[in-house]
């Protein structure tokens, strides 16, 4: 059974910082693409960073490149986002998940299988 579980989310100013955690069991973590995503009330879920297997390859929506760093602990099974700069519009629910595949990436949805229950971030102006 994999399981995915976020934490680290909560309330802070804008310009302020948050590290979300998302802490992993039931598969090889070391051998599969973990990204983050987000979901603000009444929109969709949206995409936001993913990295490698290995750690050593990263991408980033437009919205957050800049501000955001994902990076892995494969030793703890681990994947984080640290959000720098927050703003009022980084508000949402956030999620975690692990590709579909083993040693694939992907931006999109559809390239994810397990998901976490998800953590809230809310950014106050």
């Amino acid at each position: 059974q994999v399981q995915l579980v976020e934490s680290g989310g909560g309330l802070v100013q804008a310009g302020g910082s948050l590290r979300l955690s998302c802490a992993t069991s039931g598969r090889t973590f070391s051998s599969y693409a973990m990204g983050w995503f987000r979901q603000a009330p009444g929109k969709e879920r949206e995409f936001v960073a993913t990295i490698t297997w290995s750690g050593g390859v990263t991408y980033y929506a437009d919205s957050v490149k800049g501000r955001f760093i994902i990076s892995r602990d494969n030793a703890k099974n681990t994947v984080y986002l640290q959000m720098n700069s927050l703003k009022p519009e980084d508000t949402a629910v956030y999620y975690c998940a692990t590709a579909r595949a083993p040693f694939t990436i992907a931006t999109t949805i559809v390239g994810y299988d397990y998901w976490g229950q998800g953590t809230q971030v809310t950014v106050s102006s």
